[in-house]
This record gives C-alpha cells, sequence and structure tokens, in this order.
C-alpha cells in the first residue's frame, strides 16, 4: 500500500490544468448503457471510480477503449445481469446503473452501494421515484432488485432533500418511460446539466434543466451520443484552496468559475485575491502580500450553496486564519472525521453535532505528522495541510485520493510542492 509525503512549507506558483469532472462522468458511463450503438466521451478522467465502473458496464456486456481522455463505449451487446456487490461495494456511485437498466431491460439487481464512510446516503429517493414509475422494489440479502410488469410510466417524483444521484437515476429512466414525467425539487449541480446534454444528443426530450423542477417526455428510444465530460468543480476548488494555505499565487485553467460560486465569494471573503478568465481562475494567497487570512463561517447546501465536497479543505485553510470560523455541515452526517487527522497537525477545532469551531493558528501555522486518509475529500484536506505545514507529513490509505484526483502528484510538483508517493 502506498503512502503519501509532503515537505511542506513552500508556496506554490504557476499552473495547474484540470481534468473532467468524476461526478459527471460517473453518470454517463452509466447512461451508456441505455441505448445500444458506440458512444464517445470526452475528457474523461482516469480515476479508481471511472475504471471501476468501467468494470461493472463490462460486465453487463458493454466494451470500451480509451485513447488519452476520450473513451469510446460500445453498448450494443448490453444484457440483464446482476452488477455485484464486489464491484458496488468500493463506489456508491455504481446504484446509477439502476434507472438505465429498468428503462431498457425492465428490471434490475444492484448490490446495495458502499464507498466512503461519510454518512448513510441511503437510496430510499431512487426506490420511491421508481416505485412511482409502476416498479416493485425490494430489498433482500443486500441487493436491490427492482422489476417492472410492462413498460415504465411518466408520474410526478418529489425529493424530500434535492438529491444528486436520485436526480440523475430518475432521470435515466424517466426518458424511456411513457408519458410525462416531473421531477420536482430536484438537484441543480453542474454534473446534472453535464447528464441531461447527453441525454438529450441520444434523443430525449427534457425541459428544466437547471432548475429545481426538470420535465421529462419520454420517448420510444435512444441512439448513442458525442458528449464532453464538465471541468471538475472540486478538484478546481481543491487547488484553489491549497495556493491559498501556502501563501502562493496559482492560475487553474480548463475550469468552469461559474460553478463555483459559493467557494468563490468565501475565498474572497478570506482576504485571497481572485481573478477569473472564462476558462480559468488565479488565486493570490493574502499572505505573498503580508496581509492575515480572515477566518470566515461556511454551511454546506446543496447547488448553488457551497458544496459539502469542499468543506474540509476549506476547514484546512481555515485552521491557518487568524480568528474563529463556525462550519456547518448539513448534508452528510460523518463529514467531521478528518478533524481528529488534522487535530494531529496542530490544528484547533472542536465539534459538536453538525457544526465546527476553528480558531485558527495564525502565523503559528500547522506542523507535519504522520496522519490517515478516511474518505475521499477529507484526504485532499490533509494534503492542504500538509502543503501548507512546516516538516514533513505522510498520508497514508491513499488509495481514497486515487478516487477523485488525477495525477495528483505531477499536477502538484508542476507548481513547486515537494510531494511524493512511497511504499508502506
Amino acid at each position: 500500500m502506498e503512502k503519501l509525503v509532503i515537505e511542506g512549507g513552500v508556496p506554490l506558483y504557476g499552473e495547474i490544468g484540470i481534468s473532467g469532472a468524476k461526478n459527471a462522468a460517473l453518470p454517463l458511463i452509466a447512461a451508456t448503457l441505455l441505448s445500444g450503438g458506440v458512444h464517445t466521451l470526452r475528457n474523461v478522467p482516469d480515476l479508481r471510480d471511472t475504471r471501476t465502473i468501467l468494470k461493472l458496464i463490462s460486465e453487463l456486456g458493454a466494451t470500451w477503449q480509451r485513447e488519452g481522455t476520450v473513451l469510446q463505449i460500445d453498448t450494443t451487446s448490453v444484457e440483464y445481469g446482476e452488477v455485484s456487490y464486489d464491484l458496488v461495494k468500493t463506489m456508491r456511485a455504481s446504484v446509477l446503473v439502476l434507472g438505465p437498466m429498468l428503462a431498457r431491460f425492465g428490471k434490475a439487481r444492484v448490490s446495495l452501494p458502499g464507498g466512503c464512510a461519510i454518512g448513510e446516503r441511503p437510496i430510499n429517493f431512487h426506490i420511491t421515484g421508481f416505485e412511482r414509475f409502476g416498479v416493485q422494489c425490494k430489498l433482500e440479502e443486500g441487493y436491490v432488485e427492482a422489476i417492472a410488469e410492462q413498460r415504465l410510466r411518466g408520474n410526478s417524483v418529489y425529493f424530500d432533500i434535492p438529491s444528486v444521484t436520485g436526480t440523475e437515476n430518475i432521470l435515466m429512466a424517466a426518458v424511456l418511460a411513457k408519458g410525462k414525467t416531473t421531477i420536482k425539487n430536484a438537484a441543480r449541480e453542474p454534473e446534472i446539466g453535464n447528464l441531461i446534454e447527453m441525454l438529450v444528443k441520444m434523443g430525449a426530450k427534457i425541459s428544466g434543466g437547471g432548475s429545481d423542477q426538470i420535465t421529462v417526455e419520454g420517448v420510444d428510444s435512444l441512439v448513442a451520443a458525442d458528449v464532453e465530460i464538465i471541468p471538475d468543480r472540486i478538484e478546481t476548488g481543491t487547488y484553489l484552496i491549497a495556493a491559498g494555505a501556502t501563501g502562493g499565487e496559482v492560475t487553474v485553467t480548463h475550469c468552469n468559475p461559474d460553478h463555483l460560486p459559493a467557494l468563490l465569494e468565501k475565498l474572497k471573503t478570506a482576504g485571497l485575491q481572485i481573478g477569473i478568465e472564462s476558462d480559468s481562475i488565479t488565486i493570490i494567497s493574502p499572505t505573498k502580500n503580508r496581509k492575515k487570512l480572515q477566518s470566515v463561517d461556511i454551511k454546506t447546501m446543496p447547488y448553488p450553496g457551497y458544496p459539502t465536497d469542499l468543506q474540509a479543505q476549506f476547514m484546512a485553510l481555515m485552521a491557518l486564519s487568524n480568528s474563529i470560523c463556525v462550519v456547518n455541515e448539513t448534508i452528510f452526517e460523518n463529514r467531521f472525521m478528518h478533524v481528529a487527522e488534522l487535530r494531529r497537525m496542530g490544528a484547533e477545532i472542536k465539534t459538536g453535532g453538525k457544526s465546527a469551531v476553528v480558531t485558527g493558528r495564525g502565523e503559528k501555522g500547522l506542523s507535519g505528522a504522520r496522519v490517515m486518509a478516511t474518505d475521499l475529500r477529507a484526504s485532499s484536506s490533509l494534503v492542504v495541510a500538509g502543503l501548507a505545514a512546516s516538516g514533513r507529513t505522510e498520508i497514508s490509505r491513499i488509495y481514497h485520493l486515487e478516487r477523485g484526483y488525477e495525477n495528483l502528484v505531477g499536477k502538484l510538483t508542476g507548481v513547486g510542492a515537494r510531494v511524493w508517493k512511497e511504499q508502506e
């Protein structure tokens, strides 16, 4: 097993190119199951999670080939099959094949999902929505078994809480359902917009993308599509925060600034200088100009609010600030597991329920330590802290990082970081 080693305290300078979004690539790969033919996906990141879902659709009969960031998937020979626990246990997004399989074959059997230990993330939203389409669902022996005796029937689906994967799964089921489907209180994340773009190119009739009410007019069949994956906004945000934490100046390229409205406002409030172009963001740390990093409260919310996937990284930044701030986590109940590891590096953080109080250490800063990653975004917060800390930081269980960050070491060393991998 590998670990990540960081010799911290080095300001980052230069440019970092952003990869395609993991959270867009996964549902788009699942959507290829809706129709036979050769689909072309562009700007696809090469990550542990994308490789996992490609193995999953291969088990169902799909074939694929990759050339650089271009992925071609042939789903002509896809047949109904069971999606086993061995694949699903490592990635919760595997549940996204439920919708396409139900729409195309009228049945699906998928192991209950696994992945990061950041909360329950139940799939009851998905099941309730499918049942509105006339699907019979049952849970047994760790599997979700869904069967429709006849073609899915469009209906109104309401989410008590906006669910990203729930919205995506219902969308993919609805495009081949008979009649109209209305998804109310739908999630509004840019990744859902990317999925809608693909489904429309396949021949689906969808309106209301980007709003909390999406309408789908079912069609009889779909065709293969050619679509580009949007830039990864979480990767973008992580590198911006890392630059701010180290006192550097970094331009993040091949990104979409419109996808990070809440983060950019919080970074500005913290005293960071932000320059925005159409597909790039430049960040200049206040410490570069001998100014203080201001403490800023955040509260995670569904898009376009502050993203939960950037909460841990921002907390690491606030551990370096000049005062006290409060971090409220409203999305996942277990997303403060990084706190104990940040404390090992000297961070002063107290947690209670869904809130964490961070007392910034200012000029005292953080110190390197041996820490352990507990989930994908927690591990990236330790990278941020390690880059800013004095001394050596060793992060174990970095397979979590490899689920969501393509070529992390190469991108960071390209802007001056002293970081490498070693065997444990």
